[in-house]
């Protein structure tokens, strides 16, 4: 690839050295890459938050970009490393459902890493972002043909964490993904899946607290004021103007939520 690109998605956070020492491998290994930090901050061991986070950000990206996607609670387990390729896009991760959101949209080919000469050696037990993910994106940046790393496999671990549970006629238990830098509670519910939410009386149950008022925008609803609004990805949000609706509701990336229709 002539100039190509690499995007990182890793729950390793900005204090340590992990995602810096990622980026050295790729340019060690394939030096006219350019690289991407999408984030660093998925919240730790939040596979769906993951899963989310690079689920909404691949579309924007050129064909042939590499995702190296790394939020891996298995580290160092069976769990196995994977190269997917679909989307026209590359994506390396762990086989723990963190590309499930991108697997129910596109066509995956999906391989088994299994090649160890694409490796750092030795290999850690507790930083595959260095020696397993990192350089195999980095050779595949350089040129290597993606069947070189391991044959196809089809069992590839998919997660339905994108998919809320009808419980009644009118009622559903969704989770939240994840939890945006402003405390937005980001839901499974899709204004696709859920429309009538725009003409119809509903309550979102979310923590303690339920909330009844459907916001076109932030600055419609009073500080402080709960609320549900579609975010930018089409999925229902639970937020609060100028205010963290997370810290009020005291919820995270794994929550439940409950959405009732009347």
């Amino acid at each position: 690839m002539l100039n190509p690109l690499i995007t990182l998605t890793t729950d390793f956070g900005s204090a340590d050295h992990f995602a810096g020492v990622m980026k050295g491998v790729i340019l060690g290994i394939a030096p006219r890459a350019r690289i991407v930090d999408i984030t660093h901050e998925v919240q730790p061991f939040e596979v769906a938050d993951g899963g989310f986070t690079i689920a909404q950000a691949y579309r924007y990206f050129p064909k042939k970009t590499i995702h190296v996607v790394v939020v891996d609670p298995g580290v160092g387990s069976t769990r196995r490393p994977l190269l997917a390729e679909m989307g026209g896009q590359y994506f390396v991760a762990p086989d723990n459902g963190v590309l499930s959101m991108i697997f129910s949209r596109e066509q995956p080919k999906v391989r088994h890493i299994t090649n160890e000469k694409y490796f750092l050696h030795p290999v850690s037990r507790t930083f595959h972002g260095r020696d397993v993910f990192s350089p195999v994106a980095a050779h595949l940046a350089s040129g290597v043909a993606s069947a070189r790393f391991g044959k196809r496999v089809d069992d590839f671990l998919r997660l339905s964490f994108d998919k809320p549970t009808r419980t009644s006629k009118r009622a559903w238990t969704g989770t939240v993904l994840k939890v945006d830098r402003f405390g937005n509670l980001i839901t499974n519910l899709h204004i696709d899946e859920f429309p009538g939410i725009r003409t119809r009386a509903f309550a979102l149950n979310a923590g303690l607290q339920t909330v009844t008022r459907l916001a076109l925008t932030f600055t419609e609803c009073d500080p402080g004021e709960l609320f549900v609004i579609v975010g930018s990805s089409g999925y229902l949000e639970v937020a609060t103007n100028q205010g963290s609706a997370a810290k009020t509701l005291g919820c995270g990336a794994g929550s439940p939520v409950e959405l009732t229709l009347y």
